[in-house]
């Protein structure tokens, strides 16, 4: 029985664990097991066996990875996870355990867009024009980055409720996508919203607002993903990722 760990709770992990749970999978003797780090209350679960919690770091990592006799490592984390992903690359060298990070394409602008890309989340927050009004989107954990700037208002849109320090001038709203364009449209009329901060996650679950910000003529301010530990490899491909698991054979 050939067993194989998915880092993440994104919509790829879910994919890929529902791919290698079906009916071949079964035949070909592959165990999944997915691990979602459980920062979200309400997660949606992948199919098959699913573990909750952190592993300690990377070391912790690679003696469950041993203890547990994974023989393949799947990094489908947040392509913003960059720590967990650095913890599973070095495991992955602790353990000598096969990785491949399954990464969903990142966006790119298209004829109309404003965008202003940035390294980091504080350069997003030190983009922002005196008086601003942001629809922010780059996820709760994030959002105390933006807790100095004071003279800016904000709508922040999270699946939970964020965590202080933030804003002072915030208003929240709970909501997990996808979304759609006409949804977006109308929270940008709604709030008045001047610019779009978001992270370029990719995919087409939260891509609506990047089409509402073209029509109204918004601003937006992206931040680029951190690069994949040195070595990793990586597909963008639920289907390539599933062939890698499935044609691997122990020794070669």
């Amino acid at each position: 029985m050939r067993r194989v760990l998915i880092l993440g709770g994104t919509a790829e992990a879910r994919a890929l664990a529902a791919r290698l749970t079906g009916v071949p999978a079964r035949q070909a003797e592959i165990h999944v097991v997915s691990s979602l780090a459980g920062r979200v209350s309400d997660p949606r679960l992948p199919a098959g066996e699913v573990r909750i919690g952190g592993f300690g770091g990377a070391e912790g990592l690679a003696a469950w990875l041993r203890e547990q006799r994974i023989d393949r490592l799947v990094d489908a984390t947040h392509p913003f996870a960059e720590r967990m992903s650095a913890s599973a690359a070095r495991a992955s060298r602790l353990t000598g355990v096969p990785l491949l990070a399954l990464r969903r394409p990142g966006w790119h602008e298209e004829d109309g867009d404003g965008w202003r890309r940035v390294p980091s989340l504080p350069d997003a927050a030190a983009a922002l024009a005196t008086g601003a009004r942001v629809f922010l989107t780059t996820g709760r954990r994030s959002i105390p980055v933006f807790a100095a700037r004071t003279d800016a208002w904000f709508l922040a849109r999270s699946v939970d409720p964020p965590e202080p320090p933030v804003p002072s001038n915030m208003h929240v709203l709970l909501a997990r996508g996808p979304y759609t364009v006409e949804g977006e449209r109308a929270l940008i009329r709604e709030h008045r919203i001047d610019v779009l901060v978001t992270k370029d996650s990719g995919g087409a679950m939260t891509r609506a607002k990047l089409t509402a910000a073209r029509e109204a003529g918004l601003p937006v301010v992206m931040v680029d993903r951190p690069a994949l530990p040195e070595g990793v490899r990586e597909t963008g491909d639920v289907a390539a990722a599933q062939a890698w698991v499935q044609e691997w054979r122990r020794g070669v």
